[in-house]
């Protein structure tokens, strides 16, 4: 063996013994980025093993349910996702400053008509309100739009599903209404004169 080769392997064996020096470590970290709902999968899974040893029929039961809840909830899923696509593409941000810009009552049911078809993580929402606050959007219609981002189309099927079309309805006017008059309220609270 020449002496290249047992350089090469020497610096080799140093980083193989480095990296397994530094595996808890590398565990760790990895540990970490995993997500809770895959910790929630796995203790599920567990829970599921344990009852198949313990119990199989009270375990072909829960799977029985589940696959009986699965069947109706299919069909939903496929109108939300069909809902949630079509406002995703047409209710852009663009759209939402574009239809801002309206007066008086206009203003209002854009904001709040805004509210309810955003979509994306509330902290990307921000920055454009704030640009919009800038812009003379008042504190009122900020709050209004955060508000109406909890009624959201295209939950309405599973909604229905487990609690009903009146009580939706209902709700969803009430948190309207609400939402105006936390505004309303807000702004004077600010002392907004708009």
């Amino acid at each position: 063996m020449n002496l290249k080769n047992k350089l090469h392997r020497s610096v080799y064996n140093r980083k193989g013994c480095e990296n397994l020096q530094a595996g808890p470590k590398l565990w760790s970290k990895k540990a970490k980025n995993i997500s809770s709902s895959w910790y929630f999968l796995i203790i599920v899974i567990l829970i599921y093993l344990i009852l198949f040893i313990l119990n199989q029929n009270l375990f072909l039961q829960s799977l029985n349910f589940f696959y009986k809840i699965i069947l109706k909830i299919i069909p939903i899923f496929a109108i939300v996702f069909i809902l949630m696509a079509i406002s995703n593409y047409f209710i852009t941000p663009k759209f939402i400053i574009k239809h801002l810009k309206e007066k008086g009552i206009k203003k209002w049911f854009f904001v709040i008509v805004g509210g309810i078809l955003s979509a994306g993580p509330i902290y990307m929402w921000y920055p454009l309100l704030g640009d919009l606050k800038n812009k003379g959007l008042n504190y009122g219609l900020i709050a209004c739009f955060l508000y109406n981002r909890a009624i959201k189309i295209p939950l309405f099927p599973i909604a229905i599903f487990y609690f009903g079309l009146k009580y939706i309805l209902i709700l969803s006017g009430a948190m309207i209404i609400i939402s105006i008059i936390q505004g309303i309220l807000l702004n004077k609270l600010m002392g907004v004169k708009k």
